[in-house]
């Protein structure tokens, strides 16, 4: 099996130990009623989008999210919790030496031995849930499970479903599709996005990811025999029939969000894999972005 297969097996463990850890009272996660915004890049982008608005929806208090790149300095938040495998991409560390003396920052990391333990004020190691793929699945989602059940949004049926996502067989139509449309609502719309990404960086394939109520708006109109649209959460009502009357493939997300995102990560190791390629080799990619000169 790939490293990315094996790891991604392993999560529902992984989530056990991040809703322990949260129990403990871990310090540097978001204290209710903080203002707080979230980074990330990539993966951590999208997780840290699930992450704010299942906070703010928890009435937990203002959250954003931003790419890391793209932080608006100008804005006052309580905290900046930055989400970063590896603790060594560029525009993390770079935002945190920014923000140092000026907003309390967290960092949420795999590694233990990189910079990020440094340049942020308090940090989270999550080294259980660490990768050796480039692809990442289990610290993405075992960071997010960590700030769900810190918030009080985390139960013992979100593992049972990830094992029953892991346990059951995917549609067999569905590796054989040439194109996948994931789709979201509230904070599973960057559980939406990174399930995109997941199939697009593992199997090189065309996919990509829209706000339920969005892909009305001009993206349903590429949808057709061979394609799939997998909706994450809740589906709005009508949708699968429009869906269907393009001739496309409806993938409805009966379990949990989270869970239904590891039936998506299976997915992309299963269309590389029907493809011939190795998803532990991405196109393009490194596990983690550390830009020259800067």
């Amino acid at each position: 099996m790939s490293h990315v297969a094996n790891e991604l097996a392993s999560q529902p463990e992984c989530w056990n130990r991040a809703a322990e850890l949260a129990a403990s009272r871990v310090g540097g996660l978001p204290a209710a009623g903080e203002r707080v915004a979230f980074v990330g890049c990539g993966t951590s982008l999208f997780m840290s989008q699930a992450a704010a608005a299942l906070r703010e929806g928890a009435g937990q208090g203002e959250s954003d999210a931003f790419a890391a790149s793209e932080f608006p300095l100008g804005r006052t938040y309580d905290r900046v919790v930055a989400l970063t495998r590896s603790g060594t991409t560029t525009e993390v560390l770079e935002l945190l030496a920014r923000l140092r003396g000026r907003t309390r920052t967290t960092a949420i990391t795999a590694d233990p031995a990189t910079p990020v333990m440094t340049v942020a004020d308090e940090t989270v190691v999550l080294d259980f849930a660490d990768e050796r793929s480039v692809v990442q699945t289990r610290f993405a989602t075992t960071a997010l499970t960590l700030l769900r059940a810190h918030t009080g949004l985390h139960s013992d049926a979100v593992v049972d479903d990830a094992r029953d996502a892991l346990a059951e067989p995917l549609p067999e139509w569905l590796a054989g599709c040439s194109q996948f449309t994931f789709l979201g609502r509230g904070w599973t719309v960057g559980l939406a996005s990174e399930a995109a990404l997941k199939v697009r960086e593992a199997s090189s394939s065309w996919a990509e990811a829209y706000p339920a109520m969005e892909y009305r708006h001009g993206p349903i109109s590429v949808t057709t025999r061979g394609t799939a649209t997998w909706m994450i959460g809740d589906a709005p009502a009508g949708l699968a029939d429009e869906v269907h009357a393009t001739g496309g493939m409806w993938v409805a997300g009966g379990l949990d969000p989270l869970a239904e995102l590891v039936r998506a990560q299976r997915l992309a190791v299963a269309v590389a894999e029907a493809r011939g390629l190795d998803p532990d080799s991405p196109r393009h990619l490194t596990r983690s972005v550390i830009l020259s000169g800067a």
